[in-house]
Formats: structure tokens, sequence, C-alpha cells
């Protein structure tokens, strides 16, 4: 292309979920829902967790993290969308999408990590019960936790600074609800190569390496649990592992279905389908699964639930 003929972009055309005019208040006002549920659930749940002392575990510990990293996770994404949806625009400023395409891949590379240090928890818990006060002591959580924060920004932030040096002077159109990294670097006039290797490297490596890690932790949970003499004892034990196994299989099947299969049309209206599984379900999902399953986060969030009013109750002028 003649360079006098390229411009430089400065923002991006968001196709969203779908062109039709008549759907907007609809979609508006359905993922309104599902993002006040996400939020609400999530805090509510690390609320739980922080004002119950026998919540004061490991296990909560890490399902707070992540009801914090799901609350991100949705932020990067859906207030933009509506914003988009209520003012009828479809356009994303450079900066914003640097922006979302920054904190997306940061809090979805984060679920992946504590997700994996849950089994992790949960291995130990099953398999050696005995060592696990020593094994999960409060300097090792801490590691556990901090460890996946540092990656996973170190890693956004890699991601992020690659694109800053890619020219954008071509179509601005990003076939998605939100900037994904794989539909921006199409539209890239100089060469992706760079941004393309470490997609394929360092991005792997972190998705396939806390995938492992899970494959691993049920495996030999599944062995210990067999070992167990007791019918009732293996009900107990896999009880253990449910929520966390619930919330994984949804987790990754829709993660596969974003990234691995195949793009079903130029278009990529299957796929948005899939992205909004992957991005708004999952999250909306999470609470209820780890709230309805877990009988110690029921009680709980009844507790949290029936002191408020007392509270307001009690309190004089």
């Amino acid at each position: 292309m003649d360079r006098r003929n390229q411009t430089s972009i400065y923002e991006f055309l968001l196709l969203g979920l779908s062109e039709w005019p008549q759907q907007q208040p609809l979609l508006f006002v359905l993922f309104s829902g599902m993002y006040l549920v996400t939020v609400l659930g999530n805090l509510l749940i690390i609320l739980a967790i922080g004002s119950d002392v026998h919540l004061h575990t490991p296990m909560y510990l890490f399902l707070a993290n992540l009801s914090f990293s799901d609350i991100g996770f949705i932020s990067a994404i859906i207030p933009k969308m509506l914003d988009n949806i209520g003012s009828g625009s479809k356009l994303i400023s450079y900066g914003g999408c640097l922006i979302q395409l920054y904190f997306f891949g940061l809090f979805a590379d984060l679920d992946n990590f504590l997700l994996a240090v849950m089994a992790f928890d949960r291995y130990v818990a099953i398999s050696h019960p005995l060592q696990y006060t020593m094994t999960m002591n409060s300097q090792r959580c801490v590691l556990l936790v901090a460890g996946p924060w540092l990656v996973t920004t170190f890693h956004a932030l890699v991601h992020t600074l690659l694109v800053t040096k890619l020219s954008f002077c071509g179509p601005n159109i990003i076939p998605h609800f939100f900037c994904d990294l794989v539909p921006l670097l199409k539209l890239a006039c100089s060469s992706t190569y760079v941004n393309d290797l470490v997609l394929i490297l360092v991005a792997g490596t972190l998705l396939i390496g806390p995938f492992f890690c899970i494959l691993t932790s049920y495996f030999y949970i599944a062995l210990a649990i067999l070992r167990i003499d007791s019918p009732k004892g293996k009900q107990r034990a896999f009880s253990n592992c449910t929520s966390h196994l619930s919330v994984v299989s949804l987790f990754y099947s829709t993660a596969i279905g974003v990234y691995l299969c195949p793009p079903s049309s130029p278009s990529g209206g299957k796929d948005r389908v899939f992205s909004v599984m992957y991005t708004v379900v999952t999250p909306v999902l999470n609470p209820f699964i780890y709230s309805l399953r877990n009988r110690d986060m029921k009680e709980a969030l009844g507790k949290l639930l029936r002191r408020k009013p007392l509270e307001h109750s009690f309190s004089g002028p």
C-alpha cells in the first residue's frame, strides 16, 4: 500500500452481538442484569468469607480471590458494551481498546491460575489430609495467591505493550463485542510476527500449565477417593470437589470453544456466542455454584444477610 495513503487509526468499530436495532434494548436489559448479578453475587461471597472466621482457610482465601477476579473479568468488558448499546455508538478509542485488552488478559489468566491453585488445594486436602495444615501454611498460601497476580499482571502488560508497537492503518472493524487480542492483530498493517510468537509460546505455556496442573490434581484425587473403603467417605470426599469441578468444566469448555475451535464464519456470529458463555455466563454462574453446593458458604451468606437488618434495627441516633 502507498505510504502516502496510510493513516493511523485512533478508534475501532466493535460490531457487538447484534446489528439489529430492535434487539438492542433487550441486550441492554439482559447484560445489565447479568452484570449486576455477577458483581453483587461475588461481592457477597467476598464479604461472607471476610466476616466469618470459620471460612478463614486456604480454600476460601482462594475462592475470595477468584470472586474478585470474576468481578474484574466481567467489568473489563460489559460496562463499555452497555455504553455502546445505550449511546447507539459502536466506537472504542485506541486507548480504551488497549485498556480493555490489558484487563481482560489479566483477569482471564488470573482465573486460569486460581482454578489450578484451588485444584492443588483440594488434592492436598483429600490425598494428604494429615499434612494439609503444614503443607498449606500461611506463607505458602500467600505465595500461591501473589504468584498468579504477579505473573498475569506481567503477561498482560507484555501483550499490551507489544500491541502498541503495531501500526493500524487499514480497516478498523473488530467483529466482536470487545477488544480481544486475536481479532486486533488481524487489523495490523505492520508485522505481527513477535506478537504471534509470544502468543504461542508464552500464552500457550501459561494456559496449558495450569490446565495440566488441574488434570494431574484430579487424577490423584480420583485415586485417593477410590482407596477409601466407606461409601459415605467417598461421597464426602467427592462433595469437597464438586463446586470446583463444575466451575472448571464450565470455564475450560467455553474457553476451548472460543480459542481452539476453528472460526465459524467471517462474521464470527457463532464465535461471539461462545465468547459470551466464556466472558459473561461463567462469572455469573460461579457465585451460584459455590453458594448453592457448599453448606459452609450458605451458612456464612445467611449470617451476613441476617446481620444487616439487625445492625440497623439496634443502631440509634
